[in-house]
């Protein structure tokens, strides 16, 4: 059986201080739920990274399907890190194929606001190895700098040579209202933003934002009599790698990014070259870059040609990040998968406004957790 989406909803990514966790939840849920023109849920399936930690608050499921006035139905927490989103997807996209469930709910949702300073970033490093990398005071950004001086000592790159993606990132999020920054970048000013941990600086990472994005699935049979442009999920696939950076063979190589999307092209019988956007984990241009390798758009040492060739703009033969991606878009961590399902289902809609991609049919979205231990990627069609 396969699954199709009928319906989405997202709020802006911002720092939504007088918001609390469930009702920017149900912000995006009764969008959903107004898009598929239905309230038969059967099934809850919540994305979130650190509702716990930071908003003192766990069992979103209850929470949140109880404050949604669905209490009762099945609700579960699904958590893997900043790939949480996408994780609760796939639970939810496995649960219907199945036929044991006819029509499921799914929304990420993240307050990464409730906390600033070093606790913030303590609760960001929980994605890190607890023994072996946070006790020696490692964050996500520490080690994407180390990822990211390796790429330029391998491959001869330079900072300027990763601004392409910064710069395409934030054209795009110009264009698109719900985007936490809608600034345009200048490649030159780009080596000069400051440092976070070098040579990682502002223009590199991604901002953390609260945000919410939810998305409504069922049978494809079952679409086609609700909604009139019903998109499919022709492909689903996760993987994982070491969670401590140091235990893997090669730190350049984003092994689970690499088999999640082998795994989801070849359930959707799909080339790369059918694929017309790629929605990728852009928390880092270190990470886009090594996204598009491991995904197999460009070859190793190879991703960041792609962006110096203008190919990731909408107008290329790969675009990202065509709201904007974690980069201008923000990252709301957990709910970051369910961000970019949204966006490639009004990409293949025709319903992107500005940001439209022209004649898109294809799309694929990769969520990765940390620095790619979890990855998973979803390939659909209209």
């Amino acid at each position: 059986m396969t699954v199709s989406i009928i319906g989405y909803g997202q709020t802006e990514v911002s720092e939504a201080w007088e918001t609390s966790l469930r009702l920017l939840a149900w912000y995006a849920i009764e969008a959903a739920l107004d898009d598929a023109h239905t309230t038969e849920i059967d099934a809850l399936y919540v994305g979130n990274m650190l509702g716990g930690t930071l908003s003192n608050q766990r069992q979103l499921g209850a929470l949140i399907a109880d404050f949604a006035g669905m209490k009762g139905i099945e609700a579960t927490v699904v958590e893997a890190a900043e790939a949480s989103g996408a994780a609760a997807l796939r639970q939810a996209v496995l649960a219907v194929s199945s036929g044991m469930v006819r029509t499921a709910l799914v929304v990420g949702v993240e307050k990464a606001s409730d906390t600033t300073g070093s606790s913030a970033e303590k609760a960001l490093a929980t994605s890190l190895d607890a023994d072996y990398e946070q006790v020696h005071g490692a964050t996500p950004a520490a080690m994407a700098a180390l990822m990211m001086q390796r790429y330029m000592h391998e491959y001869g790159a330079s900072i300027d040579d990763f601004a392409g993606f910064s710069v395409n990132a934030h054209a795009n999020g110009s264009s698109n209202p719900l985007a936490m920054y809608r600034n345009k970048l200048r490649a030159e000013k780009f080596g000069f933003a400051p440092q976070i941990a070098t040579p990682v600086s502002l223009f590199d990472a991604a901002p953390a934002g609260d945000g919410s994005a939810a998305v409504i699935v069922t049978s494809t049979e079952r679409a086609a009599d609700m909604v009139p442009q019903p998109v499919q999920i022709i492909g689903s696939a996760a993987a994982t790698d070491t969670l401590a950076l140091h235990d893997r063979t090669d730190i350049l190589w984003l092994s689970a990014a690499a088999k999640s999307a082998q795994g989801a092209m070849q359930m959707a019988d799909v080339t790369h070259d059918d694929i017309d956007l790629f929605e990728l984990h852009d928390a880092y241009t270190i990470l886009a870059t090594l996204a598009l390798e491991a995904a197999g758009f460009a070859a190793q040492g190879e991703g960041i040609e792609l962006a110096r060739a203008g190919q990731i703009r909408r107008d290329g033969s790969i675009p990202i990040s065509t709201f904007g991606g974690l980069k201008a878009r923000g990252n709301p961590l957990g709910a970051t998968g369910v961000y970019q399902i949204v966006e490639i289902a009004r990409q293949l809609q025709g319903k992107a406004g500005g940001n439209q991609i022209e004649n898109a049919t294809i799309g694929m979205a990769q969520n990765l957790g940390g620095l790619g231990a979890t990855a998973i990627t979803h390939i659909l069609k209209i």
